[in-house]
């Protein structure tokens, strides 16, 4: 996939890619340099651990946006696979 930086230092990301990778507008990414190329990857969301009535669940330590249906029936069908 080919894709141009402006002046800015600024890459577009096709936005099928953005998609899939449910990245938006203000979403954060990690950028790694890997042997003389360029890895970009959607930065992950830290959470903490709390005991809610005796199990343990995952609670994101940012507000996080609100999916719509359509996202979640999406990423539910992506695990399946």
């Amino acid at each position: 996939m080919l894709a141009t930086i402006d002046a800015g230092g600024r890459v577009v990301v096709p936005k099928e890619v953005r998609e899939r990778l449910g990245l938006r507008p203000g979403s954060r990414i990690v950028l790694t340099e890997v042997e003389g190329h360029l890895e970009i990857s959607p930065a992950t969301t830290p959470v903490r651990l709390v005991d809610h009535g005796g199990a343990l669940v995952a609670v994101a330590d940012t507000d996080l946006p609100v999916l719509t249906a359509e996202q979640v029936r999406h990423a539910v069908e992506a695990t399946r696979r």
